[in-house]
């Protein structure tokens, strides 16, 4: 009797101990939990979403008046510099500033309607160029400075300092003169 008794009690608490005992439970499934074809998949579709997405990062176009007058002040000199090979009817030289004009209209201009008034301008003035039209060309020059109040800059000594900042577009220019003792 007593073995049994022994028995009974060891199955018993043999009993007990597995049904309290923990189980083992299979791994939850995460987001990394894939194979190199799955994980390859869903970078692909990443990028594409990227790609597909307009860049919001690259340059907005703002246009502060510091902006303006920058852009005014280094490509409206450059194209007011060209008043004596328009008089000379210099047809390549005009030619050779085409990105000053481009980059004048979309940066010292602000308005869209202003914007569209000085590309017509611009227009103008390089189908005379193609036209090798001298009379033309300066009519059309004229009518774009006037239009863009442009008129070369100088700055001397005696007038005050001329650049005073990096930023300025005087600096590094013949217009931006600073006086050193």
């Amino acid at each position: 009797i007593k073995m049994n008794f022994s028995f009974a009690l060891v199955t018993i608490f043999a009993a007990s101990a597995s049904a309290f005992a923990p189980t083992p439970i299979a791994p939850a499934s995460t987001a990394l939990n894939m194979d190199r074809r799955t994980a390859a998949g869903q970078i692909a579709v990443g990028a594409a979403v990227l790609a597909g997405v307009p860049s919001l990062a690259l340059a907005d176009g703002a246009k502060s008046a510091s902006t303006r007058s920058r852009a005014r002040g280094i490509y409206g000199q450059r194209i007011a510099g060209l008043e004596a090979a328009v008089n000379a009817g210099d047809f390549g030289a005009v030619a050779a500033e085409k990105n000053a004009f481009i980059l004048f209209n979309s940066g010292a201009i602000g308005g869209k309607d202003e914007k569209a008034v000085a590309v017509k301008a611009t227009n103008e003035i390089f189908a005379a160029i193609r036209g090798k039209d001298a009379g033309a060309l300066k009519s059309a020059y004229n009518a774009y400075k006037t239009a863009n109040d442009l008129a070369p800059i100088t700055v001397g000594i005696n007038e005050g300092q001329g650049a005073s900042n990096d930023y300025d577009f005087k600096s590094r220019t013949a217009a931006g003169s600073i006086y050193q003792r």
